[in-house]
């Protein structure tokens, strides 16, 4: 059996899970997130791995990037990623790394662009889902009327990133 390698981060008064596994990251989550056991489980039925904290050349870059991120100085990033879900919530987060840094989107445009329109509530629950925060970025999903909208690690989190963003 494999290890998924767990280190933490912390940026902006938040703490980070960041978790990598055969060299790709597979977890960036805010530790107060309310999916946390639900990733967790997830992650090691889906890859066949335990958790085990220690750092390795995926969680150091990532942090490198991050830093990079919250700095304002980069607005993408390079780490490898291993997505694990279903074939739905795949395409649904690569749907996420194809709206642009600083600009926003709804989850009706988010299923409008996988070809499935009304799969809102679906597309919703998937971005709910996703283990990789920042990197993938469903923070800048927001409500149909522009308000902002449910952020596993808490709309305060996602106001933030925003923000950093738009700056």
């Amino acid at each position: 059996m494999k290890n998924i390698n767990i280190s933490y981060y912390n940026k902006c008064g938040v703490n980070y899970r960041l978790g990598s596994y055969d060299e790709k990251l597979c977890l960036l989550e805010s530790i107060h997130s309310k999916n946390r056991v639900k990733t967790k489980n997830r992650l090691q039925k889906g890859l066949d791995a335990d958790y085990v904290e220690s750092e390795d050349a995926v969680l150091k870059q990532t942090a490198k990037e991050l830093n990079e991120y919250f700095e304002g100085k980069r607005k993408n990033f390079d780490v490898p990623l291993v997505m694990v879900g279903s074939e739905f919530q795949k395409s649904v987060w690569e749907a996420l790394l194809k709206i642009p840094y600083s600009e926003t989107s709804t989850y009706k445009d988010q299923a409008k662009s996988i070809g499935n329109e009304k799969a809102v509530r679906a597309v919703a629950n998937a971005n709910g889902a996703n283990a990789i925060s920042i990197i993938i970025p469903c923070h800048r999903i927001i409500g149909s009327d522009g308000s902002l909208t449910g952020y596993a690690g808490g709309l305060e989190l996602k106001q933030r990133l925003l923000e950093i963003e738009k700056n």
